[in-house]
């Protein structure tokens, strides 16, 4: 697997489902900030088919849909329409994800913690979502709402470091240096966290 990070602000995206499932998948991709997206379902949960709002077409999407879009989700698995629908998804050239079944999925979808523009991913490859949700919840104790601002004052100073002519290493270097000056991790690395020396 490759993990990588999509703009979403500049890719067409398909939700296909009606429950709580595409309830969250929406939810998810709004706040990945997915500007171009559209929720397919015939007969939308009223919770659905109000956060898609103008965004719902009330039918499943056909090979003029698939056409445009570049990431489609299908959050019903259980549909007896999903795996049509999927390889046609795919035989149109788009990235396909299917809920909870990775032999029809093209991508598998982390659980996603937030904090600012700071994006962190864990994915365990589809193999056990609950796995993955478990370290965020985890990660998300450790790596709290403050990170946000920092990242945000990082970024205006590091724009300003490379106006100055700042290269690659004295980019790293000042940022290092302001990670350890203001201990935003702690001073020591724990025992079983260090390289082992070869023997």
């Amino acid at each position: 697997m490759l993990p990588l990070t999509l703009d979403l602000a500049r890719l067409k995206v398909l939700v296909i489902g009606e429950g709580a499932a595409a309830l969250r998948r929406l939810e998810l991709l709004d706040a990945a900030g997915a500007r171009d997206l559209t929720l397919h379902a015939e007969r939308p949960d009223p919770a659905v088919a109000h956060r898609a709002g103008d965004r719902l077409v009330r039918r499943l999407p056909g090979d003029d849909e698939f056409a445009v879009a570049r990431l489609v989700f299908f959050s019903d698995r259980n549909a007896a329409a999903t795996p049509r629908l999927a390889a046609a998804a795919r035989a149109a050239g788009a990235l396909v994800h299917v809920e909870d079944a990775p032999a029809l999925s093209d991508l598998h979808a982390p659980a996603v913690l937030r904090r600012g523009d700071l994006t962190i991913a864990v994915s365990t490859s589809g193999l056990s979502p609950a796995l993955a949700l478990r370290l965020k919840h985890f990660l998300g104790e450790i790596i709290g709402p403050e990170w946000g601002a920092r990242l945000a004052r990082l970024a205006v100073l590091r724009q300003d470091w490379r106006r100055a002519g700042a290269g690659a290493e004295t980019l790293s270097r000042r940022t290092e240096d302001m990670i350890a000056r203001e201990r935003w991790l702690p001073a020591r690395t724990p025992e079983r966290l260090k390289p082992r020396r070869a023997a």
